[in-house]
Order: C-alpha cells, then structure tokens, then sequence
C-alpha cells in the first residue's frame, strides 16, 4: 500500500433533468468523505460548456485510508441513493500533478501542463509576495520561502491549478482537427 497521497478521480454523467439533485448527491458525499481518517479534500468540477461530465476528486492520506473511505458501508449507500442520478460513471485513481490533467490516455503534453501550473502560480504567488511583503520582509531568505511554500501550497494544490486547469480545457485538451469534407473530397 501507499504512504503517499492517493487522490480518487471520478466521473459522472448527469442523468436528463436530474441537475439539482446530482449537486445535492455530490455534496453529502464530499461530506461524507470528511469523517473519514486520512481524507485531505475533495472537489467537484463543473463540465465544459456543451457537456454534462462532473469531475469528482477525493483525496486521502494514502492507498489504505481511501481504501477504508472507499469500501466502507456509508459510502455503499450512499452510492446507492445516487445511482440513478447519473450515467456512465468511471473511476480511476492518480498521484502527484496528473490528476490535475485527465486520465493517462488523455493528458497534455508536459509542457502544456507546466505552462497552466505557472499560470496559476505566477499570480498567485505575485499577489501573495506583494500583499505580506511588510511583514515578510524581516524574515530572512529562509523563512520566507518556507512561510510562502507552507500558505501557497494548499492553495495551489486544492484551488488555483485545478481552476487553471478548468479554464484552460480547451487549450490543453484540444478537440481532434476536423476535416472538411470538401478537404476530404479532394
């Protein structure tokens, strides 16, 4: 088993007029999740414009509290409850930063990936540097780093990449080059 964090990545497909009660399904689950040991966050992630696939992410401590997380009763059920809510669902689990880009199959090039993480941390870190830099400027070099990696971190991790990766869809997954049929025909 693992003794890195291990993040659960799940699609679903909302069910025809079903919306509001899927939203509703996806939060007492994201509850659910915080009673567990190990669990470190999770987060629902809207569809593109022109799709109805909901990414949820749950992420726990290691393989051995998501596994505790994931086959215990109150996640069956739970499950249950929401089982006609939803439509073609897949799960799969990953480490470190290709969660944040799809499945192995579907994920950018490295360097697409790196491009929308400094995006998000250039900003980010900017803003962060500039607003406390009266009190972080008595800290020596070290601290300083330390005291930014410690707060920018969660930041990144749980808001700010998977929002640049959201914004960013189309760009890093790019949908395949159609041909017109007049190309086609020639």
């Amino acid at each position: 088993m693992s003794t890195s964090p291990v993040t659960l990545m799940v699609a679903r497909r909302v069910a025809k007029g079903r919306y509001e009660e899927l939203m509703a399904w996806l939060r007492e689950g994201e509850q659910l999740a915080t009673d567990f040991p190990g669990y470190l966050g999770s987060g629902v992630l809207a569809p593109p414009p022109n799709d109805d696939e909901f990414q949820i992410i749950f992420r726990f401590a290691d393989e051995k509290t998501l596994h505790a997380w994931e086959f215990s009763a109150s996640r069956s059920a739970w499950l249950g409850r929401g089982s006609e809510l939803f439509a073609a669902p897949s799960e799969h689990r990953v480490r470190g930063i290709d969660g944040w880009f799809g499945a192995a199959a579907a994920r950018p090039p490295r360097w697409k990936q790196a491009v929308a993480i400094w995006l998000a941390f250039f900003p980010v870190s900017l803003l962060f540097n500039f607003g406390l830099e009266p009190l972080l400027s008595e800290l020596g070099l070290l601290s300083r780093v330390l005291v930014s990696t410690l707060a920018l971190t969660p930041l990144m991790v749980y808001f700010f990449i998977p929002l640049s990766t959201h914004l960013l869809a189309n760009w890093l997954h790019p949908a395949p080059a159609r041909v017109k049929a007049t190309e086609a025909a020639a």
